[in-house]
């Protein structure tokens, strides 16, 4: 999917990956560029630091975590904006606890916000990729949908949701013989300040710039599944061949998976 002169809506646009994806976009020659938050004020200063970097800026207040509003600014998105192009579904929230210290209301958000937005979103705009069998829609998981890890679970079922979700709609177009790609992004921590505290004691905490610029690249190459810094072949493997109590070994004591969220603070 070549980014020139066409539309692309990011969530979650005014922060983190979401911000430097969207100035990314800009960089290669999007047209229109549509960015959904949850804050005015970072909207506002979003839309003029990058007013510089051409193409046309379009600024929607949306919490994803209400349906009414996604709804409502969809549909002023297609009005206002047209169809939209490419789709890189952003936005999202972790709570870093055991299961039981949750409540019932952080799980709720949790799943509304990481998974069920994601899908809400992509059914406001897929049917006009579909009429024009032309399209592209990245979602953003995390490595969390793909091994499992103490003080994520909720994260962690809301990102499974996304990887079972995003990939199942990248077979059911090409079983219906759609132009439309799909990428799912699984990416270990990144360093945006979302998991302050979080500590890794072999793989690296990936820096938001260079995992940024592997994103635009993997919906470029139209790449279908992208895991960072594990390739995904590689953890489906070692899930498959190794017993669980030895896969879980190697997690814990050669990876520290297991251990990273010990000292999780997140974003204040």
């Amino acid at each position: 999917m070549n980014f020139r002169n066409k539309k692309i809506l990011i969530t979650g646009g005014c922060s983190g990956i979401g911000k430097i994806m969207a100035r990314k976009s800009l960089e290669r020659g999007i047209k229109k560029l549509v960015i959904w938050d949850i804050n005015e004020e970072t909207l506002a200063a979003t839309k003029q630091e990058f007013a510089k970097l051409g193409g046309e800026i379009f600024t929607y207040k949306v919490d994803v975590f209400n349906l009414d509003e996604i709804r409502i600014a969809a549909q002023k998105v297609r009005t206002e904006v047209g169809k939209i192009d490419i789709l890189i579904n952003n936005a999202g929230i972790v709570v870093g606890k055991y299961f039981h210290q949750h409540t019932h209301d952080e799980i709720q958000k949790s799943m509304l916000i990481n998974s069920n937005a994601f899908m809400h979103i992509g059914l406001e705009f897929l049917p006009g990729m579909m009429a024009d069998n032309s399209g592209a829609i990245c979602n953003i998981a995390s490595s969390a949908g793909l091994i499992s890890n103490p003080k994520m679970s909720v994260y962690a079922a809301s990102k499974w949701a996304v990887v079972g979700w995003s990939d199942s709609l990248r077979l059911e177009m090409e079983q219906l013989g759609k132009n439309i790609s799909f990428t799912t992004i699984m990416p270990f921590y990144i360093n945006t300040g979302m998991f302050d505290g979080v500590k890794s004691k072999l793989l690296p905490i990936l820096e938001p710039e260079k995992t940024s610029e592997r994103i635009i690249k993997a919906i470029e190459n139209e790449t279908k599944m992208l895991a960072l810094p594990m390739p995904y072949w590689f953890i489906r493997l070692s899930q498959g061949l190794l017993p669980l109590p030895i896969f879980d070994w190697v997690m814990k004591n050669v990876f520290g998976v297991y251990d990273t969220m010990k000292d999780f603070r997140g974003r204040k």
